[in-house]
């Protein structure tokens, strides 16, 4: 292994151009692959956003009594669905009302009685922002005497669904898509390295040296090249970032984990694109 150590950094220093076009090439296809994942990951954190905004809202009887809010609110915390409970009294909802609809502000302080409701609000877990959770969570609500309604936002529930149900398959075809184009300049820049030493391998197997011995060089050589183009990559999506965050709009930077995924990535193509080129020219000797 120092033997293909060495040999991996004086290729490194013999045909320094070449080196630099396969690292460019690497970081350039992981690049636009970054940027891909940018703009998936910020339309997925949009939408859990927005998902967050997902409550039901049960809108109690007049007559219900203190008993029976207290069961309703112990019973509904005990859902696996259901997050948070809030109370919000006759006063609050009113007082709320006033704040937010300026414009009916006379009209609620002319009011002798308060006609608005009091209600439960129903915060649901992430993994119960769905369809078809908030509404068994809404049918069991329904079953209470003195629940008069509930509401919970069935058609917008659904349009966030099927916008969550458009971004995965569009991330999953157009990623793949970008990945595949990614991999075939991968494996192309570094068949080109391989190609432009094919009188090096000529020479090592006519002493005997073995295909293993021959190939160890240049699986290292593309590790290498993959990892600094993987790197590469990266600082070039993150600078992408700090420049769309700071001119066009807010968006979040990508977790750690897709960005060391991204760098292992490029390393693994390295390593896959050096150990088909290799093969396939010792097959050809």
């Amino acid at each position: 292994m120092p033997y293909a150590l060495r040999e991996a950094l004086a290729a490194f220093r013999r045909s320094p151009l070449l080196t630099l076009l396969s690292v460019v090439a690497v970081a350039f296809s992981l690049f636009v692959v970054g940027l891909f994942g940018l703009t998936t990951y910020n339309i997925r954190r949009a939408i859990e956003r927005i998902e967050e905004r997902v409550e039901i809202v049960a809108y109690l009887r007049d007559d219900v009594t203190d008993d029976q809010l207290r069961l309703v609110q112990e019973e509904v915390r005990t859902m696996p669905e259901v997050m948070q409970v809030r109370y919000v009294s006759q006063t609050e909802a009113l007082a709320t009302a006033m704040r937010e609809m300026e414009e009916f502000r006379d009209v609620f302080t002319d009011l002798e009685v308060n006609p608005l409701p009091a209600s439960l609000e129903l915060r649901m877990k992430p993994d119960a922002r769905n369809a078809a959770s908030v509404e068994r969570v809404a049918k069991q609500l329904r079953a209470y005497p003195f629940v008069e309604d509930v509401r919970f936002g069935r058609d917008w529930l659904d349009k966030i669904e099927s916008l969550r149900r458009i971004a995965a398959g569009a991330a999953g075809i157009i990623g793949g898509a970008f990945a595949a184009v990614a991999a075939i300049i991968i494996a192309t820049a570094v068949r080109i390295a391989v190609f432009a030493r094919r009188e090096e391998i000529s020479i090592m197997r006519l002493v005997g040296a073995t295909d293993g011995f021959v190939r160890r060089p240049f699986l290292l050589e593309g590790i290498v090249t993959g990892l600094l183009g993987g790197v590469l990559a990266g600082a070039l999506t993150y600078a992408a970032f700090r420049l769309i965050d700071a001119v066009l709009l807010r968006i979040e930077w990508l977790p750690f984990d897709w960005v060391v995924a991204g760098v292992v990535a490029g390393t693994i193509f390295g390593f896959l694109s050096s150990a088909v080129a290799v093969r396939r020219h010792l097959r050809a000797l």
